[in-house]
């Protein structure tokens, strides 16, 4: 909210009681009359009641568009955002001036609704929350279930046949150790530590993460909603194209053109000339040593983009200085042409800027008018025009409709059309002074006929250059990316082709047309795509649809039902209220959604969505509202779906690595304890090592691990039925792996009780009464068990140890994805993880005082030894289960593939 109301003025001028006073913006009133003067911005939403010809307004701070909108007393469209008889709170009046009545302040104008739609708090949960707490209750389940197990155990049975084996205390303690076994302590510290650490990496790659929570969450999204300008799009308009008689080229080729033309008339040379001399930009003079596209221009994007390109072909200052202007008339929206007259100061400017036989004819008190602006209105003023090779031809019938032709192809391909034409006006400067009424009135009258065209130049805001790239690797991961912006239909349509939104020629992109208003069963025959169909990795042919803001209006559910099946859309002529509700109903349809945009017209949607994402290039108020920031470009997004998708693989594999030491090994000992009597062969204290401190360490490093290969060639993941845990993972880490360590453990302990004399028959059934050896007390007992528990403590640590290297890919084998010796694949973390457990071995084992205190014992050194022969036997049975896994993919080993 500091943010907006950072972006509202705080005083404005205003009529009251017939006099013109200072007002503070929050005083304003329906009603109140405002003053707009260039530089100004707008304090209320007025509607204009007088405006001069060359007011304009920039609106990209609510529409995103980069292009001035003219001011307008008139109303112009039905779209409150479009009509140019409003001026809207919070946007500038970059020329000009204008007078208002305030139609509305505060949250009712558009800005105001903005701010409020952007300010409410967002509701629910994220996935990742989600999925953990569904862990958690799956957790806590198991643990309550089994703790009345042995509540009921005790209570019918032990107490009355074993009343010296578990009193009420031991009871307790046995409960609260059974809730210390199946609660993996270290999985909170794991599970930050991994969004941290994974938070990090995306940073390294210009990912800027503002809550840990959602990182996952950009790894399950199914739907990108991008707006284009700026997003998309660099928001800078360039000529990509200009043409000269019949002739198109690009501007490249156009300096080329020059260069093989060996003359300095030629018809780019003069196509150049009135590009330059015909435009109000200016060059800022402190970026003039910088590349052209990086330097400042004072005017609107149209000018900028025509000066750009003139410049391209040769220094304008050059030019400049051969003319002087003698007379200016703006663009404005009713006239849609800009004109200037020149004198000549300098004869070399007649070959640079006319042709050969106009420069011949040239008087020195001729003036030359110079026009530009939108083709349909100077087309027929137009009696003659340049060709390619320079020299000027009558304007015939075919000629016109070669020009109508590229007008056309071009405008269709989302470019603003300018046309470029001049007109020699002999002996004007004896016989009229400039800035005289007679002289503008006759100067318009020349205006308006016998005008020569010289060219028109296509100008775009082009998209960014990755962006195709971007679309088509987010479409390999199964993610639909649709546009959604305030341009126009047509506009949109053309650059979301450019960028490969919509893969269709335009003939085959549908309309609102198609959506029936009816309920339509989705088959691959209907308008709307099929579950097979937009399953973008099944090859199909993409469904593409294009509609604009009014008509989502009249949508109804069985016609959103039927839209939210497209591959490709595109949304044009959108509100913010309207990008809102873009979003929700996506999510009503179970598709996680990312909202992607820069500008304040941007920031309720970011809000709305599962994920708002910002570009840092875009404005606090859509910064401080999105989840997360790309820092460097669009193409970034690539990079967060990786590390959202490896986050959540990574979570798969720290829970799976954690369950089988830290919660399945560590029950048993326990349940065989209270149900079979013998003594509990792991203690509660060297439990709590293992899950905070040997395990904990090894979970953590596992969100170093690297993407595995097929990462963004996988489908999103499905929220509702791919669950962080499932019973697939717990059978693995309890069945298969689980089982491996506790029957490996339980027998290394109780063969080092047999060799110490320490009989399992002595122990099983024993409930508290142990029978020691003839020549020993229950004091050697007691050392033995302590010993057995090290043992058994040591077995599981190491055997952690291959769990942790089998369970860092899901499929691939070791041998494909390696630990170390690879650069792509390696996780060197790992190793400091292995010998930091080592090192925990030895201070709670080796230490004698600590080792007392926390009953535990030094154990034979052939018990380090053994384990690794168990953990390698489970690094080739996972191996084997992998291997299977990829041979058969439809086979038993896959289907229960974690």
């Amino acid at each position: 909210m500091a943010s907006i109301s950072g972006m509202l003025p705080e005083a404005c001028f205003a009529l009251r009681d017939g006099n013109r006073v200072e007002l503070q913006a929050a005083d304003l009133v329906p009603g109140d009359i405002l003053y707009i003067r260039s530089g100004n911005k707008l304090p209320a939403d007025v509607r204009f009641v007088e405006v001069s010809s060359d007011a304009k307004f920039d609106r990209s701070i609510l529409t995103g568009e980069s292009l001035p909108i003219p001011g307008s007393i008139d109303f112009t469209d039905t779209n409150y955002l479009e009509t140019h008889n409003i001026g809207m709170q919070g946007t500038h009046c970059i020329s000009g001036s204008a007078l208002g009545i305030t139609v509305s302040t505060g949250d009712t104008t558009v800005f105001g609704k903005i701010a409020k739609l952007t300010n409410t708090p967002k509701s629910g949960s994220t996935t990742l929350e989600k999925e953990i707490l569904r862990f958690v209750i799956i957790i806590c389940s198991l643990m309550v279930f089994f703790n009345i197990v042995v509540i009921i155990c005790w209570a019918a049975w032990l107490r009355h046949s074993h009343p010296n084996w578990i009193n009420v205390g031991g009871l307790i303690i046995d409960i609260v150790t059974v809730a210390v076994a199946f609660v993996p302590e270290g999985l909170p510290i794991a599970l930050t530590a991994s969004l941290t650490i994974t938070a990090g990496i995306m940073k390294s790659n210009k990912v800027l993460c503002k809550s840990l929570k959602t990182v996952e969450t950009l790894g399950a999204v199914s739907v990108i909603c991008s707006d284009k300008t700026g997003t998309l799009t660099k928001n800078k308009m360039f000529a990509t194209e200009c043409s000269v008689g019949e002739k198109t080229m690009t501007p490249e080729e156009a300096r080329d053109f020059m260069v093989s033309s060996g003359k300095s008339n030629n018809s780019v040379s003069q196509l150049r000339s009135i590009a330059g001399l015909c435009n109000a930009g200016e060059f800022d003079a402190a970026t003039l040593h910088l590349p052209l596209e990086q330097r400042k221009i004072a005017g609107d994007a149209t000018d900028q983009a025509v000066l750009r390109l003139s410049e391209s072909l040769g220094p304008v200052r050059d030019l400049q200085l051969l003319w002087r202007k003698t007379f200016e008339l703006a663009f404005n929206s009713k006239n849609k042409f800009m004109m200037r007259t020149l004198s000549l100061t300098d004869p070399s400017g007649l070959k640079a800027t006319l042709s050969p036989g106009e420069a011949e004819a040239w008087k020195p008190e001729d003036l030359l008018l110079t026009i530009k602006g939108a083709p349909d209105i100077i087309i027929e003023r137009c009696t003659t025009y340049v060709g390619e090779d320079g020299n000027v031809h009558p304007f015939d019938p075919a000629m016109k409709t070669t020009i109508e032709e590229i007008k056309n192809k071009w405008s269709s391909e989302g470019k603003r059309v300018i046309l470029l034409a001049r007109k020699t006006l002999p002996g004007h400067q004896s016989v009229h002074v400039p800035k005289n009424n007679t002289f503008e009135k006759e100067i318009m009258q020349q205006g308006s006929s016998d005008l020569t065209l010289v060219g028109l130049i296509g100008i775009v805001d082009p998209p960014r250059d990755e962006i195709p790239r971007v679309v088509r690797v987010l479409r390999r991961a199964g993610i639909r990316i649709f546009m959604v912006t305030g341009d126009f239909k047509l506009t949109a349509q053309a650059i979301a082709i450019e960028c490969g939104i919509i893969s269709n020629p335009p003939f085959k992109v549908h309309d609102i047309s198609m959506l029936s208003r009816n309920p339509v069963e989705p088959t691959t025959e209907s308008p709307s795509a099929s579950k097979k169909d937009i399953d973008l990795l099944d090859g199909s042919p993409a469904r593409s649809i294009t509609l604009s803001g009014p008509e989502l209006i009249t949508l109804n559910n069985n016609q959103w039902d039927q839209l939210c099946q497209y591959q490709e859309i595109v949304f044009a002529r959108t509100t913010p209220e309207q990008k809102l509700r873009i979003v929700r109903e996506f999510q009503k349809r179970d598709n996680i959604v990312a909202m992607t945009g820069d500008g304040v017209n941007d920031a309720p949607s970011l809000k709305a969505a599962d994920i708002g994402i910002a570009l840092g290039s875009g404005s606090d108020i859509a910064i401080e509202a999105a989840d997360m920031v790309l820092l460097d470009s669009f193409g970034a997004i690539v990079e967060a779906v990786k590390y959202g998708r490896v986050v959540f693989d990574n979570l798969k594999k720290t829970i799976i690595y954690l369950l089988p030491a830290g919660t399945f090994s560590e029950f048993w000992p326990i349940i065989t304890s209270v149900i079979l009597g013998l003594p509990q062969i792991l203690s509660p204290f060297l439990m709590i090592m293992i899950c905070c401190l040997t395990d904990c360490a090894a979970a953590t490093v596992l969100a170093y691990e690297k993407p595995e290969a097929d990462v963004l060639l996988r489908k999103p993941r499905n929220v509702k039925k791919d669950k962080l845990v499932d019973w697939r993972l717990l059978f693995h880490a309890y069945v298969f792996l689980g089982i491996q360590e506790t029957l490996t453990s339980f027998a290394m302990s109780f063969w080092y009780c047999q060799r110490k004399g320490v009989h399992f028959s002595a122990l099983w059934l024993g409930y508290g009464n142990p029978s020691a050896p003839p020549h020993e007390d229950a004091d050697y007992v007691k050392q033995v068990l302590a010993e057995a528990s090290s043992i058994y403590f040591v077995n599981l640590v190491i055997m952690q140890w291959f769990n942790l290297m089998a369970t860092r890919t899901r499929r691939l084998s070791i041998f494909q994805q390696p630990p170390a010796f690879n650069k792509a694949t390696q996780n060197l973390w790992l190793f400091p993880a292995i010998l930091f457990s080592l090192v925990v071995i030895f201070i709670f084992l080796y230490i004698p005082g600590l080792a007392s205190a926390t009953n535990s014992s030094p154990i034979p050194v052939e018990y380090f030894f053994f384990p690794i022969a168990f953990g390698l036997w489970i690094l080739f049975a996972d191996e084997v289960r992998k291997w299977w896994a990829r041979k058969y993919p439809d086979g038993w080993v896959a289907w229960l593939a974690w």
